[in-house]
C-alpha cells in the first residue's frame, strides 16, 4: 500500500519550453503519484504564466507553481522543498524526461530503504546522435551520465534537508551546489545511492560561446575548497579537469603581452609561443573526437583562444571573493541587526549553555556510539579556562533520534559521559527527546531547554550565553532572554549567519569574548 505524502516533486525552471514535455511526461507515468509537485518560477521577470496551457489534467490538483528569488537552482530548490510535508523530496531539471514507468521505479527505489540512507539518485540518459561524432557541447552534456549527486533526478529525505540545512546559496550557478549537498550529506553520516528508475535528458540547442560561458562555474571551486578541504574533488567523485593547464596558457599569454608592450621582444615572443601551443593543444583535443565539420572546428578554435582565460579569470575572481570574506569575517565578533541583551553583555554571565553536537563535538546524526565521539578543536581549552574562571556550565541539545528510534535515551547517556571524559565536566544535560511535529516547548528554537537549564543552576535566563552551530540555538536563546553567540559550522546556513546578532569562528573564540568583556 502506498503511504500518503510519501514524495513530493520540485522542479526550479526558468521557463524552458521542455518544462511542459517533462509534465506531460510525468502525467503518462505509471505507478503511484506523489502528493505535490512544486514548480518554482525562477525567471527574473516573468511574462505571462509559467504554463500557458496549464499543467496535464492528471497532476493538475497536484501542481503548485512558487515564485522563486532568480539568485540561483541552489535557492530555487530551498524555495521548492521547504514547503514539503512528505518524507521525500525528489528534485528534477526542468529539461528531463522521465521513463514511462518513472513513478513505480521510485517508489521502488525509496520505499525499503533504511534511516542511514538519506538519498537516491535516479540514472540519466542523454542521447546523441547516431550518423555522426558528437561535438563538444554535446560530449559535455553526456558527461552528466557519469556525475554524481546530480539534482537532474535525486530524492533526499526531507528530514535531512533540514538537519543540514538545504541547499547552500552561496552558490549561484548550476555547478557545484549538487556536489557541496552531496558531501554534507555523506560527511554527517549517510548514504546515496544508485535507484533503478531512469530519464533522458536531450541536448539543448546552444550557442557557440555556451563552453566560454561555461567558465563561469570556475568560481565556486574556491568556496569548495574552503568548504570541504583540497581533496573535494576526489571525495566529490569530479573530475580534475584541465584548471592547471588553463593557467599555464594564460600566464604564458599575459608573459608574451607583457613583453612587447615593455619593449622586451624576446620575453613576448617567448611567451606568445607558449600561448600560441597552449591554444593550440586545447583546439586539438576538442576538435579530434568531434565530427570535425567546418562550423564546429571554426566554433572549437575561437572559443580555444577565449576559454583558458575566461576559466582563470573566473578561478581567481572566485579565490578573491573568499579572501575578501575570510577578512571580512577576521574580527572576533560580526554584529547583525538583533540587539543584544544588555544585561549578558554587563561583565561575567552567570552560566553557559552549550550546544552539543557542531557545538562540542563534531556533528554525527543520531550519534549512540561513544566511540564515534570527537571533540572540536580547542574545545577542553575554551571550556577549561570557563571552568577556572568560575563561569557554571550547562549542554542544552536536541536528540530527535529518540522520538525518531534512531537511539535510545541510555545511548544518549553514554555519548553524554564519554564528551564529558574528553571535555571534562559540563554541569547538567539537558536535552529535548522529542521529534521536530511532536509541537513540544523544549524543542529549539523553543526556550524550553535554555529556561529549564537556567533554572537547574539557579541563574536568571537574561543573565546566560547561549553558544551554539545554528540559528535554532540563537533563536532558542533570544525566546529565553538569553544572549546566543553563533559558530557556524559547515552545516549552518547562510540566512542563520546572516541573522544571528553575534557570530564568531569558533568556541575558543567565544570563549575569548566572554572573558575579555568581564575584564
Amino acid at each position: 500500500m502506498t503511504p500518503r505524502n510519501w514524495a513530493d516533486i520540485v522542479v526550479p525552471t526558468v521557463g524552458r519550453p521542455s518544462l511542459g514535455a517533462l509534465l506531460g511526461s510525468l502525467a503518462r507515468s505509471t505507478g503511484p503519484l506523489p502528493g505535490r509537485i512544486f514548480l518554482v518560477d525562477d525567471r527574473r521577470d516573468p511574462a505571462g504564466p509559467l504554463l500557458a496551457d496549464g499543467p496535464p489534467q492528471r497532476l493538475a490538483s497536484r501542481v503548485e507553481v512558487l515564485r522563486g528569488r532568480a539568485t540561483g537552482p541552489a535557492a530555487a530548490r530551498n524555495v521548492g522543498w521547504r514547503p514539503s510535508g512528505a518524507k521525500w523530496v525528489v528534485f528534477l531539471d526542468d529539461d528531463v524526461i522521465p521513463d514511462r514507468d518513472w513513478w513505480s521505479r521510485l517508489f521502488g527505489d525509496v520505499a525499503g530503504l533504511g534511516p542511514g540512507v538519506a538519498g537516491s539518485q535516479g540514472k540519466l540518459r542523454v542521447p546523441l546522435p547516431e550518423d555522426r561524432r558528437p561535438t563538444d557541447w554535446e560530449r559535455n552534456v553526456k558527461g552528466l551520465e557519469s556525475a554524481r549527486w546530480i539534482t537532474a533526478d535525486m530524492a533526499y529525505r526531507r528530514s535531512v534537508l533540514e538537519e543540514i540545512g538545504g541547499f547552500d546559496e552561496r552558490f549561484p550557478r548550476a555547478y557545484r551546489e549538487d556536489a557541496d549537498l552531496g558531501l554534507r550529506v555523506t560527511d554527517a553520516g549517510y548514504r546515496i545511492v544508485r535507484g533503478r528508475r531512469s530519464v533522458t535528458h536531450p541536448v539543448r540547442p546552444a550557442d557557440r560561446l555556451v563552453s566560454v560561458r561555461l567558465q563561469a562555474g570556475n568560481a565556486d571551486d574556491a568556496l569548495m575548497r574552503a568548504l570541504h578541504g583540497s581533496d573535494w574533488r576526489r571525495r566529490a567523485g569530479v573530475s580534475p579537469g584541465r584548471r592547471p593547464l588553463h593557467l599555464l596558457t594564460s600566464a604564458a599569454g599575459l608573459v608574451g603581452l607583457t613583453g612587447l608592450l615593455a619593449g622586451h621582444r624576446r620575453l613576448g615572443t617567448l611567451g606568445l609561443a607558449g600561448w600560441l601551443a597552449g591554444t593550440a593543444e586545447l583546439a586539438w583535443a576538442r576538435v579530434s573526437p568531434g565530427p570535425r565539420a567546418r562550423e564546429e572546428v571554426t566554433t572549437m578554435l575561437l572559443t580555444s583562444t577565449l576559454l583558458p582565460a575566461a576559466a582563470t579569470g573566473h578561478w581567481l575572481a572566485g579565490l578573491l571573493r573568499r579572501l575578501l570574506a575570510d577578512t571580512s569575517r577576521a574580527p572576533q565578533l560580526i554584529r547583525a541587526g538583533t540587539p543584544i541583551s544588555t544585561s549578558a553583555r554587563n561583565g561575567r554571565p552567570e552560566a553557559v549553555l552549550l550546544d552539543r553536537d557542531g557545538t562540542l563535538v563534531v556533528d554525527v546524526p543520531y550519534n549512540g556510539d561513544p566511540g564515534r565521539v570527537v571533540p572540536v578543536r580547542g574545545a577542553r581549552e575554551a571550556l577549561d579556562r570557563l571552568r577556572a574562571a568560575g563561569v557554571p556550565l550547562a549542554v542544552v541539545s536536541n536528540q530527535s533520534g529518540v522520538a525518531r528510534g534512531l537511539l535510545t535515551r541510555d545511548e544518549v547517556e553514554v555519548v553524554n559521559r564519554r564528551i564529558e571524559e574528553l571535555l571534562g565536566p559540563l554541569g547538567p544535560w539537558i536535552y529535548c527527546p522529542h521529534g521536530p511535529d511532536e509541537g513540544c516547548g523544549c524543542r529549539k528554537p523553543a526556550p524550553g531547554l535554555v529556561k529549564r537549564a537556567a533554572e537547574e543552576l539557579g541563574v536568571d535566563p537574561e543573565r546566560c550565553v547561549v553558544i551554539g552551530d545554528i540559528g535554532s540555538d540563537v533563536e532558542a536563546a533570544r525566546a529565553a532572554g538569553s544572549r546566543g553567540i553563533l559558530v557556524p559550522t559547515r552545516r549552518t546556513r547562510p540566512e542563520e549567519i546572516k541573522a544571528a546578532p553575534e557570530v564568531v569562528p569558533d568556541l575558543r573564540t567565544a570563549v575569548d569574548l566572554l572573558l575579555r568583556e568581564e575584564g
